[in-house]
């Protein structure tokens, strides 16, 4: 699984959705925990900065793992 193929593209618009879960699908546990754990983070944050019903955290780091996810080149044949 490499760059842009059909796994990647799967992931990245799952990551898109729920982030860490595209990640979690490519087979990297720390970095789907730590892609939810931020876009939780980010979430609490916005939403405590506009006290609104629509914090806009969890959209922004949604997209930095989708793309995470869709450049992700796998682990180099040993």
């Amino acid at each position: 699984m490499g760059q842009g193929s059909t796994g990647n593209v799967i992931a990245a618009l799952c990551s898109f959705f729920a982030p860490g879960l595209g990640q979690l699908l490519q087979g990297r546990l720390l970095a789907a925990i730590l892609w939810f754990l931020g876009a939780g983070l980010a979430y609490g944050i916005t939403w405590l900065i506009t006290f609104s019903l629509w914090p806009f955290g969890w959209f922004l780091v949604s997209v930095f793992a989708c793309i995470d996810a869709a450049t992700y080149k796998g682990r180099p044949a040993v």
